[in-house]
Order: structure tokens, then C-alpha cells, then sequence
């Protein structure tokens, strides 16, 4: 075997090893969930249980972009014909992302039952339904990656999710306005060059919801059927979530009703920072047809830090999802081409609420994109 040979032999065996030891590493994504009970635990164990309530926000938005630094990148991009038809088979990744929807529909019962018993004081118990609140966030994460499968049990299990946030709109809006409509001015969840967090996220509960019914009663005109009907997936949807916030309220009173809906507000508005950060300030050109161009890698934010990947079942690689929407999370790829972040999600999401070091630090980035052709700034 000659030098070229054996050298090829070396790196498919290390590339093998690394996806091997990248599969395993995705059991973090399953972390959040477990978070609220053993930070609880801990909590109870040294007598500082209202300390210990506010222990999420901390470890996702303090400990793990300091992790993100210390771990470092992953740019290891699947083989295409070797690795990825095989990852594409391996129930694993299946059973995660649907194990995800089971665990957080048990935890919000839980974590509503130990907020029932009296052990929070006020800004504990305040503490404790943002941490959940951010958990459900990150299920929504999980949601997004079912809802854009085929399978029904997939794509329900998605839709399930975004019910138990209030946010069953998502789940249309999401494939079938936001995916047509990205990094244009007619996508409601891409923001603006300079548009401060602030100013998008009231647009964006808004255009949402509306686009999401407006989208799905075209769909049923198209099949000759009325918008409100029992055909219509959005009151299924959204039924559910009504349904968990009766039996919320009858079984814990106004708590409960607060509690259900304070936790999806945490949960979608996070998804809306999270928008936010991921097409700033990026527009598809105009074309002289007056189309705009296809969307590519390079019309969304990547980030390659390899903790907040494998966490958020790799949805900082959100250049390759958008150029190819059906791509299975595992297989995701790193592109050289797409405009990168200067950090991890959960470092960008704490930057996107101080708006003046944000744009201190995006705008050039932004700027430099379109050098050359500046007018593209203000469209």
C-alpha cells in the first residue's frame, strides 16, 4: 500500500472514530431536561432551594458558553456516501429527539407539582418557572428538527411539543413561510440590519401567528375546504394546548394557569431570540426578475462550537439546514462559505438583549458581507 493510500485509510479511520464518539456526545442535548431535577436536588440538599430555582439560566446561559470556549470548534463534515446514508438509518437519533418530547411533556407536570408544594418563596418560584421556561425553549429546538421530517409520528410528536409552549403556529409558519421567505423582508422571524432585539420581537409574536392561520386557511381554500373546520391543524393544535391549560388551572388554580403560560412566553420568546441572531442583518438579493436568489449557505449565522452543537442537535449548523430543509440533524454540515458567528448560541442569545454591544459587534460583521454593495443594507 503506497503513502497516498494508507494516509487515505488513517483519516477515514479517524473520521469513522469521531462521528462514533459525536453520536454518543448527543446524549448531552438530553441534559436540560435532567437540569431542573438535580439542580432541585442539589438545592435541597444544602437548604437553598430558591438559589438553586434560578440554577438553568446559569448553567445554559453562564457555564456553557465558557465550556463552548474551552471545547472549542467541530468542523467534522460527514462522508456522503459512506457516512450518511448510514446515519440517516440509525434509529438512535430518532429515539432521542422523540424520547425529548416525552421527557418534557413528565417534566412540566413535575416541575408544576413541586411549585404547588410551597418550598419556593416568591422569587424562587419566579426562578423556577423561567428555568422551566427555558427548558421548554430548548424543546422547541427539538420540535423544529420533527417538524421537518416526513414521517407522521415525527412531525406530530413536533407539533405536540410546540402545544405544550403555546406556539402550534411555529410548526407552519415555520416550513412554510419562514423556509420560502428567509432573509427577505416578507420573513417575519428574519430580522434587519440595525433592528434592535427589541423592535423584532413584538413583530415577530404578531406576524407569526397571523402568517401561520393566514398560510393555513390557503391551504385548505386550495382543497376547497373553510379555514375553520376540523381540518384545520392549527385548532387541533392549539386545542391541545388549551386543554393542558384547563387541566393546569383546575388542578392548581391561578398557579397553574400562570405557570403554564409564563413558561411558554420564557419558551417561544426564546425561540424569537434565537431567530433573531440566526439571519441578522443577511438578505437574499433581488434579482433584475425581481425574485429574490436562491437560498443558500450563506443567507444564515453558522457556529461550529462543538457543546452548543451537540446540545442543540446541531442547529448553529443553520446554513445547511436552510440550503437543505430535510437534512436530518446528525448529517448536518459545516460550509467554509457560510458568514460565522463570533460565538456559541447561548453567548449570542445573552449578547441579543444588550443592543448597543450586539450591534457593536454584528454590524461589522454584517457590513463587511455586503462590501461593495452597501444598498443592500437598507432593503
Amino acid at each position: 500500500m503506497n503513502t497516498s493510500h494508507l494516509s487515505i485509510s488513517r483519516e477515514a479511520t479517524r473520521r469513522r472514530i469521531l462521528l462514533t464518539l459525536k453520536k454518543y456526545s448527543y446524549l448531552i442535548a438530553m441534559l436540560p431536561l435532567a437540569l431542573p431535577p438535580l439542580l432541585l436536588a442539589a438545592g435541597q440538599a444544602a437548604s437553598l432551594e430558591n438559589l438553586f430555582a434560578w440554577g438553568v439560566p446559569v448553567v445554559v446561559f453562564g457555564i456553557i458558553p465558557v465550556l463552548d470556549l474551552l471545547l472549542g470548534k467541530d468542523a467534522l463534515n460527514p462522508d456522503e456516501e459512506v457516512d450518511v446514508p448510514k446515519m440517516n438509518s440509525e434509529a438512535f437519533y430518532r429515539v432521542i429527539t422523540l424520547g425529548w418530547v416525552a421527557g418534557y411533556a413528565v417534566l412540566l407536570v413535575w416541575s408544576m407539582l413541586e411549585l404547588a408544594s410551597g418550598q419556593f418563596s416568591a422569587i424562587g418560584g419566579i426562578g423556577w418557572v423561567i428555568s422551566i421556561g427555558i427548558v421548554g425553549g430548548l424543546g422547541i429546538n427539538v420540535a423544529h428538527e420533527l417538524i421537518h421530517k416526513d414521517g407522521k409520528l415525527e412531525t406530530r410528536a413536533g407539533g405536540f411539543l410546540l402545544s405544550l409552549v403555546c406556539y402550534a403556529g411555529f410548526k407552519v409558519e415555520h416550513l412554510r413561510g419562514h423556509h420560502v421567505h428567509v432573509s427577505t423582508p416578507e420573513d417575519a422571524s428574519s430580522s434587519r440590519y440595525n433592528q434592535s432585539l427589541y423592535n423584532f420581537l413584538p413583530q415577530a409574536y404578531l406576524r407569526n401567528f397571523l402568517n401561520a392561520w393566514k398560510l393555513e386557511a390557503q391551504r385548505l381554500e386550495r382543497k376547497g375546504e373553510k379555514a375553520f373546520s376540523w381540518r384545520n391543524e392549527l385548532i387541533w393544535w392549539y386545542s391541545i394546548s388549551a386543554l393542558v391549560f384547563i387541566a393546569f388551572t383546575v388542578a392548581f388554580g391561578w398557579l397553574g394557569a400562570a405557570f403554564f403560560l409564563v413558561q411558554s412566553f420564557i419558551a417561544f420568546t426564546l425561540l424569537e431570540i434565537v431567530n433573531y441572531l440566526e439571519h441578522y442583518g443577511l438578505h437574499r438579493r433581488k434579482l433584475d426578475n425581481g425574485r429574490y436568489e436562491r437560498t443558500t449557505p450563506e443567507h444564515s449565522w453558522n457556529s461550529n462550537y462543538f457543546l452548543t452543537n451537540v446540545f442543540l442537535f446541531h442547529l448553529q449548523r443553520h446554513s445547511d439546514h436552510h440550503a437543505y430543509a430535510k437534512r436530518r440533524y446528525q448529517v448536518l454540515r459545516h460550509h467554509d462559505i457560510a458568514p460565522q458567528l463570533p460565538a456559541g448560541y447561548a453567548a449570542m442569545i445573552v449578547l441579543a438583549t444588550i443592543p448597543p454591544l450586539w450591534k457593536r459587534i454584528m454590524n461589522p460583521r454584517v457590513e463587511a458581507y455586503y462590501r461593495g454593495e452597501e444598498h443592500q443594507l437598507a432593503s
